[in-house]
């Protein structure tokens, strides 16, 4: 295995999915989620953003247009994940997808992070998350990291509100 480290600044920058159906995508991307359209390429692509940045996610149908999605067990994405800078913030995200009675798969806590699963308009996973202070961390008796999943107490998260 090689010694080679990436650097720990190193982020991920953003996420490029192919959809279906470019309107139905920017409704639940830009309307449920609240993220901003920053841009579009004709009518076949989109860019979003949070807080104006040229873009978290972008959006395609270049090689998708009403195509259908992937095999569940097949190879590709298994979800994109938004991180929330609050808990606060991921509670109203959850409220909101609770008052539009919007699909929800799963909330679970993994120690290190809370997070609401759901799926997009095209089958494509997605993770609302927060991440816990690191010095709230589970950690071994080793020091290795003890990431877990737990039911989440959504009722809990809620009381943010």
């Amino acid at each position: 295995m090689s010694d080679y480290k990436i650097p720990a600044s190193t982020s991920i920058g953003h996420v490029h999915l192919k959809v279906a159906d470019l309107n139905r995508s920017l409704n639940f991307y830009c309307e449920i989620l609240g993220f901003e359209l920053m841009t579009t390429y004709g009518d076949q692509a989109a860019f979003i953003s949070a807080g104006g940045y040229h873009h978290h996610i972008g959006l395609n149908t270049w090689q998708s247009l009403n195509g259908s999605p992937p095999p569940r067990n097949s190879t590709g994405l298994f979800h994109t994940a938004i991180l929330y800078p609050s808990r606060k913030d991921l509670a109203v995200a959850v409220k909101r997808l609770i008052d539009l009675k919007y699909p929800i798969d799963g909330a679970s806590d993994h120690g290190v992070s809370e997070a609401i699963y759901l799926r997009d308009p095209d089958q494509n996973g997605v993770e609302l998350y927060r991440d816990r202070p690191k010095k709230e961390w589970p950690i071994h008796e080793d020091g290795s990291l003890n990431m877990y999943t737990r039911a989440l107490d959504v009722n809990d998260l809620l009381k943010e509100l």
